[in-house]
């Protein structure tokens, strides 16, 4: 793997950590266990935190001086695209990541 791809896979991997960061700290601050984490690779990298809440996730702009409130803007920042599926047993919140064009291929 050439340099430059080792970067691209480092950096792709530091922000799907903070996604999946993110995800998991709400929903054990706010969800329902039990709770799951998947990450999938395929085209892109999804990272899918599962709670059995129905309770839809609250994307706020924190003032600086809250506390909280930020996990949700960070992963709307980070993420190429995100959002929250509801199913029988509660919801999925996923975010999901470009991968290198090379470096990250099966």
């Amino acid at each position: 793997m050439a340099a430059q791809d080792v970067l691209l896979v480092r950096e792709a991997a530091r922000v799907i950590e903070r996604e999946a960061a993110e995800l998991v700290a709400n929903a054990i601050r706010y969800g329902v266990p039990p709770m799951q984490l998947r990450l999938i690779k395929n085209r892109t990298l999804t990272c899918e935190v599962h709670d059995d809440s129905a309770t839809s996730p609250q994307l706020r702009h924190a003032r600086t001086v809250d506390e909280g409130g930020r996990g949700l803007f960070i992963v709307a920042q980070l993420a190429q695209r995100w959002g929250t599926r509801y199913t029988a047993e509660g919801k999925t919140v996923w975010s999901e990541q470009a991968l290198p064009r090379s470096g990250l291929s099966s």
